[in-house]
């Protein structure tokens, strides 16, 4: 299982959305975990993006259809980075 850092910015209508109705976040969150995806953390920030997600997912394509179908509504825009545990990214830095 890999580790992923997504970055989540709402549209216009994605902020309605949400202003109407913050329990959709919670919706989302568990389409998301049904598709095999495990959200591990989650924060509403401020700065350059609104949200931060931190998913639990078995391969990269499994984040990529997540990213695409959240993206396809056009309530939000994502960035999704695969993030290495640095315990990991030491050892292939002595290899």
């Amino acid at each position: 299982m890999g580790h992923y850092i997504m970055l989540t910015n709402l549209t216009d209508d994605g902020a309605k959305t949400v202003k109407k109705n913050p329990e959709r976040i919670k919706e989302v969150n568990a389409e998301v975990e049904a598709m095999g995806v495990k959200i591990l953390a989650q924060y509403a920030v401020m700065g350059p993006y609104d949200f931060v997600t931190i998913l639990e997912a078995p391969d990269n394509e499994a984040v990529v259809r997540i990213s695409v179908e959240l993206s396809s509504r056009g309530s939000m825009r994502i960035m999704t980075l695969t993030a290495i545990p640095t315990d990991e990214f030491i050892s292939w830095m002595k290899k």
